[in-house]
C-alpha cells in the first residue's frame, strides 16, 4: 500500500469524496434556479428569494445554507445570503459565466451516464448509448433544450480557455489559420484580434455556421471566411496552421487519425498543427482531465490522452509531435509539424 501523507483519517477523506455528488447537484440546482442572478443586487433572505422563484422557503434555506458551506454564497448573522466570488461566476451575465456548465452537470443524460460507469468498464462502450440508443451528439440533436445548455456550456468554457491559448502560443509567422470544428468562432476571433496580420477560416457543420454569422467573429469578418463540411474527409486547404480545441478528445483513435490526415494533406509547407486538449500526466496528482477522461468513457466515446498517445496518433497521420505547451488553464497546446 502506498504511503499516505499526514492528514484526515482515510474514512473521513473517502466520505468527503463521496459527498462530491451532493455538492455538484446543489450547485447545479442554484444555477438552474438563477439564484446568483437574484443576489446580484444585494443580500437577501431565503424567504425573499423563495417568493421570487416560487419554491418553499424552508427547503430553499437548506439548499442555500449547504452551498454557503462550500463558499457558494455567504450567510450573514441575520440569516441573509450574500454573493461570493464563487457564486458570482454562476450569474448569467458573468464573464466568463459558468451557469450553463453548472446546469449541464445536473442534466439527466450526464447523471444517468455516470450511474452506468460499471457498464462502460465492462464493455468499453458509452453508457449513454446503452441508455438512449444513440451517441451523445445524436442525442443532443434530438433534444434541443439539452443541446442549447450543452452549447452554452461549451461557449462559457471557451471564454476561459481561448484567451489562455492566445496568451500561451506565439503565432509569429502564421499568416493563415483554420479552426476545425470551431463552433461559433470564439477561439478564432480571439486569435485574429491579437494577430491583426492573420486571416482565418472557421470550419464546422452547416447548421453550426448559421449560428456563427452573428457570433464573436463579427468584428474580424473582413479577415475571416466561414466554410462548412465534413472534417473526417476534408478541411479547407492552403493554410499555415490548423487548430482544434476540444475536438480530438471527442473521438477514438481511428476517427482522430482521419481528421489529422485531412489537415496534413491540406497544410502549407512548413505549417503547424495545434491541438488544444488536456494532456494527461502520470502520477497521483489531481487533474481535472483525469475525471474528464471518465466522462468521455461513459458519455462521449472519446478520451483524454497522454503525450505518448498524442505522439502516436500524430505519427500515424503524417505529423511529428514537436512540443507540448502548457497554458493557464488545464489544457495544453500539442504542436505538430509535417513529417
Amino acid at each position: 500500500m502506498a504511503e499516505q501523507k499526514q492528514g484526515p483519517p482515510p474514512e473521513a477523506k473517502v466520505m468527503h469524496l463521496l459527498s462530491g455528488a451532493h455538492v455538484s447537484a446543489a450547485v447545479s440546482c442554484i444555477a438552474q434556479l438563477g439564484i446568483p442572478d437574484i443576489l446580484e443586487a444585494g443580500a437577501k433572505s431565503a424567504a425573499e428569494v423563495a417568493s421570487e422563484i416560487k419554491v418553499d422557503a424552508t427547503a430553499l434555506y437548506r439548499l442555500m445554507r449547504a452551498t454557503a458551506s462550500v463558499g457558494v454564497f455567504a450567510e450573514g448573522p441575520d440569516g441573509r445570503f450574500a454573493q461570493t466570488p464563487a457564486s458570482a461566476v454562476l450569474r448569467s451575465n458573468a464573464n466568463p459565466s459558468l451557469r450553463a456548465m453548472a446546469i449541464m452537470f445536473g442534466n439527466e443524460w450526464r447523471i444517468r451516464s455516470w450511474e452506468q460507469l460499471e457498464y462502460s468498464l465492462k464493455t468499453n462502450k458509452t453508457a449513454l448509448e446503452k441508455i438512449y440508443g444513440v451517441p451523445i451528439f445524436e442525442y443532443l440533436k434530438q433534444h434541443p433544450k439539452e443541446a442549447q445548455v450543452f452549447n452554452d456550456a461549451m461557449t462559457s468554457l471557451s471564454m476561459m480557455d481561448s484567451p489562455a491559448v492566445a496568451d500561451a502560443y506565439s503565432f509569429e509567422g502564421i499568416h493563415s489559420i483554420v479552426d476545425v470544428a470551431g463552433g461559433h468562432g470564439l477561439l478564432l476571433a480571439t486569435i485574429l484580434e491579437r494577430n491583426p496580420g492573420m486571416r482565418g477560416t472557421l470550419y464546422d457543420l452547416p447548421e453550426v455556421m448559421e449560428g456563427a454569422k452573428n457570433g464573436p467573429l463579427k468584428t474580424v469578418m473582413d479577415r475571416c471566411t466561414l466554410q462548412s463540411g465534413d472534417m473526417f474527409s476534408t478541411v479547407p486547404a492552403g493554410a499555415d496552421s490548423y487548430i482544434m480545441k476540444h475536438i480530438i478528445h471527442d473521438w477514438a483513435d481511428e476517427q482522430c487519425i482521419s481528421i489529422l490526415k485531412a489537415c496534413r494533406k491540406s497544410v502549407n509547407a512548413g505549417g503547424k498543427l495545434l491541438v488544444v486538449d488536456s494532456v494527461i500526466q502520470p502520477g497521483n496528482d489531481f487533474a481535472p482531465g483525469k475525471f474528464l477522461d471518465l466522462q468521455m468513457l461513459v458519455a462521449v466515446g472519446g478520451r483524454e490522452r497522454t503525450e505518448k498517445e498524442f505522439r502516436e496518433i500524430l505519427e500515424a497521420s503524417g505529423w511529428k509531435l514537436n512540443r507540448v505547451i502548457p497554458t493557464a488553464v488545464p489544457d495544453s497546446i500539442v504542436e505538430g509539424i509535417p513529417v
